[in-house]
């Protein structure tokens, strides 16, 4: 057997985990899904446009021969959906050990005075309505996992808001709040245990903004100074799991310089 072979044989270190991905289609969405498969885990994805779904799941699949990834057309917007999402990925694999949210939408104006508050309704829904849905979904299967991890993106605009940018800024820091009220569960739930860990983490990771080779190649002179790339992002997303839970719940993570 040669060295290569080895390598390939050995077990990834999510190897037996099952994370679902939310808002898995775009180019975020596609790098998880690859980086996952990669670790070894069972992805379960779901986006609300089923063509660019199913090229993302059939990339992360043909990259990594044997892995499991499969694709489901979710509509995030409404609880009993994702409910039943969560339930049906529980059921079928036996587990759910995480839940990525990756669900995104960017609105923003010329100035202040120029917000339209039209696109708060629609941020609302993409942003908030999205993160509340997935959390009281799946944290029952991700406190059962033993080992769970709840995963938002977030942008540092949240933390320094913008004049143009007051919905998305706005919409941004409320999913946070939010998921911090998830990881203040978590950690409430680990009081009773003899370990008095969390049985889940839920966290959050903070981008100034993301970049992917299709943007750089429209825009061959930008900088994308502080930018993350996808890659980095998914491998960031994927370590999360190699660290104590009580270590990672509760947390804002930064992968751009904090302001």
């Amino acid at each position: 057997m040669t060295d290569t072979t080895a390598a390939n044989s050995r077990p990834g270190p999510l190897e037996g985990a099952v994370v679902a991905v939310a808002g898995a289609a775009g180019p975020a969405g596609a790098a998880t899904l690859l980086r996952l498969a990669a670790a070894g885990a069972t992805v379960v994805a779901a986006d609300a446009d089923p063509e660019r779904l199913a090229r993302a799941v059939d990339a992360a699949r043909f990259a990594h021969g044997g892995a499991t990834v499969t694709g489901d057309t979710v509509d995030l917007l409404h609880l009993d959906t994702a409910r039943q999402w969560a339930a049906r990925t529980e059921k079928e694999y036996g587990r759910v050990d995480g839940l990525v949210h990756l669900v995104g939408g960017w609105r923003g104006s010329a100035s202040f005075a120029d917000t339209d508050l039209a696109d708060w309704d629609v941020l609302h829904d993409l942003l908030i309505r999205t993160v509340q849905h997935t959390s009281l979904a799946f944290e029952g299967p991700l406190a059962r996992s033993g080992n769970g991890r709840y995963v938002l993106v977030s942008a540092a605009g949240a933390t320094r808001p913008t004049a143009g940018n007051a919905a998305y800024a706005a919409a941004k820091a409320a999913a946070e709040a939010w998921t911090l009220a998830l990881a203040d569960g978590f950690r409430k739930a680990g009081r009773g245990t003899p370990e008095g860990r969390p049985p889940a983490a839920a966290t959050v990771l903070i981008v100034k903004a993301l970049v992917h080779d299709a943007l750089r190649a429209e825009r061959p002179e930008a900088k994308f100074a502080g930018f993350t790339d996808v890659t980095d992002l998914a491998e960031a997303v994927t370590g999360l799991w190699s660290r104590p839970t009580e270590e990672v719940n509760g947390t804002r993570q930064w992968l751009t310089p904090q302001p």
